[in-house]
């Protein structure tokens, strides 16, 4: 006994001695691993949690700093982007486009090398800002669908007043012989209340469905699980689609803490006919075949005409898809935003309800305001997610120094419409935040929308969004208090940890 414990005595400081080595070694490797390929602002936030919480922090690096999907994804991505490619190596800029700004053909071109999707004119868009009319839209689409209807939402969530119907018209579309196939996300849908419920009623109506990025460690089916789809895709018939920022539940997601303050989500949705219906298709289709275990999607895509044929041309609008995440490597939609911010010679409406840019977005935007473009920014006045909107009140300063007008949606509503429009020339509406996740983590879609018309549809809710926002004046914001100030820049750093 006495040898035991003269044993620990002297083994305890060589244990302590070895734990400290180890520590610092894994410290000193992690400054060179951390760093690679990756923004130094994100590298220095892992480092941090690291230093100063070491267990902790090098135990999320392990499963969330990975922003990569499977090998077996990636690969299908690459596939289905040459196959794409191929298809529509033939497509020239569609005559309608005739802007006299090389900028507007320029980031087209950019969108086509790093996206894959043409620009296609001949479609006819409708913005859609009214909740319910949304679902009612699409559900009248259901109704009338006689092939197949094709639809993904990040959240699904039903409900007798909003989804319901929605879902009653695909089960009924499903029996009357129409194919009707649907994707969600797994995470973003089963933190809904009802979610088990849900499943029965879709394993119950013949409907095809399957959950996005799905964490099923029985069957291998693991990867960083905040990968999430966040798209918004309806497709009916390859004649009619939507896609935006709302998903299929209803306005107060579900939540009893919502419903209490009477917190509802106002989103923005387009309604779409013409050409890009098939684009908006091929991004539902890519998406199907990457939780599918056979090619025959991937057969679809490359041998279907492309474009679809269309019964008619139902408007003279130009527009192209920007499919963007992490089967991308070159995070497209934040570079699409960049040069659209860069060419503004006039003015910048910018609707982002979680609004935290890395610096080159900053740099875009603060740099616009200081050589006299008019910016607005209309953004949430309380967030519903604490961390991202403390994140996101960071940036205010730098922001209002540089001359951008900042509105505040009023609480308790949730400004969830993601849209941007520059001059009179280019509206962008879509799933993508303008945020870090939204640009490296993410699978968004974003469509650029050329035209007059169109931008001034976009710019009339953004009008809106002014006519009852609060705007955020410099001296109002410096003089919040300290306490704000340290959770809103300690908050910062969390935002970076991708």
């Amino acid at each position: 006994m006495i040898i035991g414990e003269n044993f620990l005595r002297e083994l305890g400081p060589i244990v302590w001695a070895s734990a400290v080595a180890l520590d610092i070694v894994v410290r000193v490797l992690m400054v060179g691993i951390v760093p690679g390929n990756r923004r130094p602002t994100t590298a220095m936030a892992w480092l941090l949690a690291i230093f100063f919480i070491p267990l902790v922090g090098l135990t999320l690096y392990l499963l969330f700093a990975n922003p990569r999907l499977s090998r077996r994804r990636l690969e299908k991505q690459r596939r289905a982007n040459e196959a794409i490619l191929e298809a529509t190596a033939h497509m020239e800029s569609p005559v309608e486009f005739h802007s006299d700004e090389e900028w507007i053909e320029s980031a087209a071109v950019l969108n086509r090398t790093l996206g894959a999707m043409p620009l296609e004119g001949g479609n006819h868009v409708e913005v859609i800002s009214d909740y319910r009319a949304s679902l009612d839209a699409m559900r009248k689409e259901i109704d009338a669908a006689q092939k197949f209807v094709h639809i993904q939402f990040y959240i699904m969530g039903d409900d007798p007043d909003y989804v319901g119907p929605v879902l009653e018209s695909l089960e009924n579309a499903s029996r009357r012989g129409v194919v009707v196939r649907l994707l969600f996300d797994h995470l973003g849908t089963a933190r809904v209340n009802g979610y088990g419920a849900l499943k029965k009623r879709l394993d119950a109506s013949g409907i095809e469905w399957k959950r996005m990025l799905p964490v099923d460690l029985f069957r291998r089916r693991w990867r960083r699980p905040d990968l999430r789809n966040h798209r918004k895709i309806l497709v009916v018939d390859g004649q009619v689609a939507f896609t935006g920022s709302q998903n299929l539940i209803e306005p107060g997601y579900k939540r009893a803490s919502a419903h209490k303050v009477g917190r509802e989500w106002v989103e923005l949705m387009i309604r779409v006919r013409g050409p890009l219906v098939r684009s908006l298709d091929v991004v539902f289709a890519t998406d199907w075949w990457q939780e599918a275990e056979t090619e025959d999607v991937l057969q679809d895509l490359t041998d279907a005409p492309y474009p679809m044929q269309i019964r008619d041309v139902p408007g003279d609008i130009v527009a192209q898809v920007v499919p963007s995440g992490p089967g991308y490597e070159d995070e497209n939609n934040l570079r699409l935003f960049n040069t659209l911010i860069y060419s503004a010679s006039e003015r910048l409406q910018i609707t982002s309800p979680y609004f935290v840019p890395d610096d080159s977005l900053l740099y875009a935007i603060t740099t616009a305001a200081q050589r006299g473009i008019e910016v607005d920014l209309f953004v949430c006045e309380t967030g519903d997610q604490f961390l991202v909107h403390h994140a996101q009140q960071s940036y205010y300063q730098t922001l209002l120094e540089a001359g951008v007008r900042i509105y505040r949606y009023p609480a308790p509503m949730v400004l969830h419409a993601k849209c941007f429009t520059v001059d009179d020339e280019v509206a962008v509406v879509g799933s993508s935040n303008m945020d870090m996740r939204s640009f490296s983590l993410n699978m968004e879609i974003s469509v650029m929308l050329l035209g007059q018309d169109i931008v001034d549809q976009v710019n009339q809710v953004q009008a809106h969004y002014r006519s009852i926002s609060r705007e955020l004046t410099l001296a109002q914001w410096q003089k919040r208090p300290r306490l704000q100030r340290w959770v809103d820049n300690a908050a910062r750093l969390t935002a970076t940890l991708q």
